[in-house]
């Protein structure tokens, strides 16, 4: 039926429910677009075959397992504890080896504080092994130095043209002090062994005893 030849209040009929049928033709259309879009965007929810069954990569692949713990320790790695160093166990000393200077104790005395014109000045020198066994140390004439000083000045020394023998190595008992009593002839030495060497003036010297970095305290003497 054409529509341009229906009578009054029927053509309204018609275009209403031409109206009507598109009206819900467009809201289907907009709830089916709607539905696609939150179901897209939206969190989803795992199926329960999902959720009851979870395969890790450790099991699935050696290879990625292997990965897996690389990329962890590259990640965040642990830290290494520093490995202690061992301190070697002290061994005891046996007796009669090489005396430790840190046992050694060495001291002289002179036997005056002044002396008379002619008259030799005298030194006694100890040296006393504390260690915990007895030790051998060389107590001759260089090793065991007895030197004299007048300020800058070497006047004498035990080192100096040494005759004989120069090492003596004396076995150290522990505590036992070993002692040596030395004169001074009151004249200068020097490496060069001059036959005649002059004498010392009257003055203020210095004595000490010297061993390898030991001192003995200094003795102030003086000459007439």
């Amino acid at each position: 039926m054409d529509p341009d030849t229906m009578g009054d209040g029927s053509g309204d009929i018609y275009w209403r429910r031409r109206m009507s049928v598109l009206v819900a033709v467009l809201v289907v259309v907009a709830v089916v677009a709607w539905a696609c879009s939150s179901g897209g965007s939206g969190p989803q929810r795992p199926s329960s075959t999902q959720s009851s069954v979870s395969v890790s990569p450790t099991a699935a692949d050696p290879l990625l397992a292997g990965l897996h713990t690389m990329t962890m320790d590259t990640a965040t790695p642990s830290p290494t504890p520093s490995p202690s160093k061992a301190t070697p166990a002290a061994l005891p000393k046996r007796p009669g080896d090489p005396c430790s200077e840190g046992d050694l104790v060495l001291s002289m005395q002179g036997k005056q504080d002044v002396y008379a014109p002619g008259v030799q000045p005298n030194f006694l020198i100890s040296l006393v092994n504390t260690g915990p066994v007895m030790c051998s140390a060389d107590v001759g004439p260089r090793s065991m130095e007895v030197r004299i000083t007048s300020g800058a000045d070497r006047i004498w020394s035990t080192s100096d043209c040494v005759s004989g023998e120069a090492a003596q190595v004396k076995q150290l008992q522990r505590g036992v002090p070993f002692v040596r009593s030395l004169d001074w002839d009151r004249r200068r030495s020097s490496s060069d062994c001059r036959t005649d060497p002059p004498a010392a003036l009257p003055g203020t010297y210095v004595a000490v005893a010297r061993m390898g970095k030991l001192r003995s305290p200094m003795g102030v003497f003086q000459l007439r």
